[in-house]
């Protein structure tokens, strides 16, 4: 019998991936070495005071539901904590005022409590019968072995969750210009080659503007370089905020940005653009009139698949424009 449940304790821990699938098996084993006919763990909400019932398993009469919420100072499982007193055969003598004990029909009444590793209070692994049943300090000892488990498994879902999130925070970054927010060069080209091979798929193409701010740095030296970054960071807004939903802005390195966009889109693409950007700009309380950036547009080809060698004809684009710009000022 013995080897029997420790290799179904085996199975339970070895298989478990989150806490349910830890605690249902440890609840119908808890069944089996008490022999009462509820089992259950619960959350308790000290701060509102609610204790939670959130697995259990009921094999007989008794009905301990999972989701009921019973108040946190009216139950067995505080009497317990409080007075050190982990099983009684004899509920309605020991705690015989509790109403949520009376309510369930509890008699024989087994608990440990389950904390977090830094000691805080999580909840109650718990065993209940509405008869007199005897228990073994043995069984006292394998019920605090099963709370630990499931305070381990609380601990490993956390930093699982906490490095889930550390690693969406570091591709996160890892894909997005820190100054202006919107994607970086790196993203662009990876987002570049997934359209690209969708529209090969689709028989569709794709419109690349390549944008170089014409007289940045003349802004830089007359303002400031707090001034120039800010107004990178307007710009990144207005094209991010006035761009189209299927569209793509990123920022390809200094003050060049790219925005890809599906020629099914149709539409003048660099003379929208051109609207968003020109303007008037307040950039750390300096107003700055800006007459409109160098916007080289070019279109893939069907089947094109390298977006390197995209990126770089609409590159080629934009310096003819921006030549054409400076030939019309002269």
């Amino acid at each position: 019998m013995e080897e029997q449940l420790l290799n179904r304790l085996a199975e339970s821990v070895s298989g478990a991936n989150d806490l349910e699938s830890l605690t249902r098996p440890l609840l119908e084993l808890l069944e089996t070495i008490t022999g009462m006919e509820s089992t259950y763990l619960t959350t308790v909400d000290e701060a509102h005071g609610v204790q939670h019932v959130l697995y259990a398993r009921n094999t007989r009469q008794m009905q301990i539901p999972e989701g009921l919420d019973v108040p946190w100072g009216d139950t067995l499982c505080k009497r317990a904590l409080d007075e050190g007193r982990c099983y009684t055969d004899n509920v309605a003598e020991c705690w015989g005022d509790s109403d949520a004990a009376r309510a369930l029909g509890i008699r024989t009444y087994l608990s440990q409590p389950v904390r977090q590793l830094d000691g805080q209070l999580y909840g109650t692994l718990c065993a209940a019968s509405a008869s007199t049943v005897a228990v073994a300090p043995e069984t006292v000892k394998v019920l605090g072995m099963f709370a630990r488990l499931i305070s381990h498994q609380m601990e490993r879902e956390r930093l699982v969750d906490r490095l889930r999130r550390s690693n969406a925070e570091l591709a996160s970054h890892a894909l997005v210009d820190p100054l202006t927010g919107v994607a970086n060069r790196r993203a662009l080209v990876q987002e570049l080659q997934r359209r690209l091979g969708q529209a090969q798929r689709e028989g569709t193409t794709l419109q690349v503007a390549f944008i170089d701010l014409d007289g940045f740095k003349t802004i830089n030296d007359r303002h400031g370089h707090e001034t120039g970054d800010r107004f990178l960071s307007q710009v990144a807004r207005r094209l991010a905020d006035g761009i189209r939903v299927s569209d793509l802005v990123a920022r390809y390195g200094g003050d060049e940005f790219v925005v890809v966009a599906p020629t099914a889109a149709g539409g003048d693409l660099q003379g929208r653009l051109q609207e968003l950007i020109r303007g008037r700009y307040v950039s750390a309380g300096v107003p700055i009139d800006y007459a409109g950036a160098s916007i080289g547009v070019v279109g893939s080809q069907p089947g094109e698949s390298d977006p390197e060698g995209l990126l770089k004809r609409a590159d080629a684009k934009m310096y003819e424009v921006k030549r054409e710009r400076r030939a019309t000022r002269h």
